[in-house]
C-alpha cells in the first residue's frame, strides 16, 4: 500500500492503492461547538509539537495524547449528547440500509455500527471508488431520507468525518472488535444496528 495525502478541509486525508478505511461520522448536533473548539485547539497544540521532531519517543507521546482526545470525545458521544436521531429504529434502519446498499459493488464492508449519534464503518473501496464519494453517498441519502421521515430540515450530519487508513492485520482486528463492541461499551443492550463479515 502506497498511501498519499491530500487535503479535504480541516483534516488531512490518506488514500492508498487497496486501502481499508475506518471512518466515523456523526450527527451535526452530537458535540457542542465549545467542546469541539476545545478539542480542536488541543489537537492543534499537539500537532505543533510534531513539527521539526524526528524523535520516535516524542512521536509516541504525541500519538498517545491524540488517542486520549479521541477517547474523551467518544465518552462524550456515549453520554448521549444531541438529539440522537438513530435511537429511533426507523432512522437507524435508513442509515444501516445506506451503508449496506452497495456492499460488494462499490465497497466491501468489514464491520459497521450505527450508534444513536454517530456511525462507525470499516470498509475497503472496490476499483477506483474514492473514500469521499462513498461517504458522500451514505450521508446524502440517509440525511435526506431521515429529515423527510422526521419532518425536519437543515443539516443532519456534521460536515467533517474522522478517517483512518488501516495499516496492518493487528490494527484491522483491533478496529473490527472496537466497532462490533461499541454499543456494549456505550451501555446499549441488545443494540441491533451492528454488522459485518463473520
Amino acid at each position: 500500500m502506497n498511501p498519499v495525502i491530500r487535503s479535504r478541509g480541516y483534516l488531512p486525508h490518506w488514500e492508498g492503492e487497496h486501502p481499508v478505511y475506518f471512518v466515523t461520522f456523526r450527527l451535526a448536533d452530537s458535540l457542542p461547538r465549545e467542546l469541539l473548539a476545545r478539542l480542536r485547539a488541543e489537537r492543534e497544540a499537539i500537532e505543533r509539537t510534531k513539527q521539526g521532531c524526528a524523535d520516535v519517543v516524542a512521536d509516541s507521546v504525541r500519538l498517545r495524547k491524540l488517542r486520549s482526545i479521541l477517547r474523551r470525545a467518544e465518552r462524550w458521544l456515549d453520554s448521549g449528547l444531541g438529539q440522537c436521531h438513530m435511537r429511533d429504529a426507523r432512522v437507524a434502519g435508513i442509515v444501516a440500509r445506506a451503508i449496506r446498499r452497495f456492499h460488494g459493488e462499490r465497497y466491501r464492508l468489514i464491520a459497521w455500527c450505527v450508534m444513536p449519534n454517530r456511525v462507525h464503518v470499516l470498509f475497503s473501496p472496490i476499483g477506483e471508488r474514492k473514500l469521499h464519494a462513498i461517504l458522500h453517498s451514505w450521508k446524502s441519502f440517509s440525511a435526506q431520507a431521515a429529515n423527510r421521515l422526521l419532518g425536519r430540515g437543515g443539516q443532519f450530519w456534521q460536515r467533517e468525518y474522522f478517517d483512518h487508513l488501516v495499516r496492518d492485520e493487528a490494527s484491522l482486528l483491533k478496529i473490527t472488535r472496537y466497532v462490533r463492541e461499541n454499543p456494549q461499551r456505550a451501555g446499549l443492550r441488545n443494540w441491533p444496528w451492528v454488522g459485518g463479515i463473520s
